[in-house]
């Protein structure tokens, strides 16, 4: 497959998991009465990557996340010369699913994308900090628990993803069962940091947020793209079967 219908997949993965799973956490998290709440927030996320990983996943891989194309390389199921394209090209997916998600949000009276924007914290900014009028009146997640968290989850997202695609793997089912783990991910750590483990889709709403979100921007960079490399050397070294 050329690699220009290869960074083409990426980007329409990575667009589709930013606009289904921060779109619904924008639109439909806490509508009122109707609200999905953070269980429907995370099965947006596993969908995104469940359908995209069939529609697309045979021509790039379905990685959709420079943490998973990091953990793949670092697995030894990708090429290291591939990986800054494939993030290229997810970043920019993500940026312009933040765009089309801002446009729309925007059409409603009293938008504000300062206000969260689906966007990832730690701290003060944690989706447990407690804010009334402006003020501050509980933190949320220490910055420390929040990297223990992003960390660990990327790690096992990665062991998942090596495993279930792995030539000896049940064919055909890897889709879903990685979708369920970010599913599962997401159910764990919406309150914690909102869940990144993918630095494209923090990115992607970092950036029409403005203000603290880029702040923070660093640590959903940082730590699920050392927790994606060390997941893939688990995998690799620990748990891959040796007749592959």
């Amino acid at each position: 497959m050329s690699m220009g219908k290869r960074l083409g997949a990426e980007f329409f993965g990575t667009f589709w998991l930013v606009f289904g799973g921060c779109g619904s956490a924008i639109f439909a998290a806490a509508y009122p009465d109707l609200g999905i709440g953070f269980a429907g927030v995370a099965l947006a996320f596993g969908l995104t990557v469940v359908t995209m990983a069939y529609a697309v996943g045979h021509i790039s891989g379905g990685h959709f996340n420079p943490a998973v194309t990091l953990g793949l390389c670092a697995g030894g199921r990708f090429p290291a010369k591939d990986v800054v394209p494939y993030w290229i090209a997810q970043v920019i997916g993500g940026l312009v699913a933040g765009a089309v998600l801002y446009l729309i949000a925007s059409g409603k009276p009293g938008f504000e994308a300062v206000a969260g924007f689906a966007s990832n914290g730690y701290g003060d900014h944690s989706p447990s900090a407690v804010w009334e009028n402006g003020s501050l009146v509980k933190t949320g997640y220490s910055l420390q628990a929040c990297i223990i968290a992003e960390f660990v989850l990327t790690a096992f997202f990665l062991i998942v993803i090596n495993g279930t695609t792995h030539k000896l793997a049940p064919t055909g089912f890897a889709p879903l069962a990685i979708g369920l783990t970010l599913t599962l991910i997401h159910l764990i750590s919406i309150p914690i940091t909102n869940t990144s483990v993918n630095p494209a889709r923090s990115t992607a709403v970092a950036v029409f947020q403005g203000t603290w979100a880029i702040q923070q921007l660093w640590m959903f960079w940082v730590i699920p793209l050392i927790g994606g490399a060390v997941g893939g050397l688990i995998y690799r070294h620990l748990l891959d079967s040796r007749e592959s």
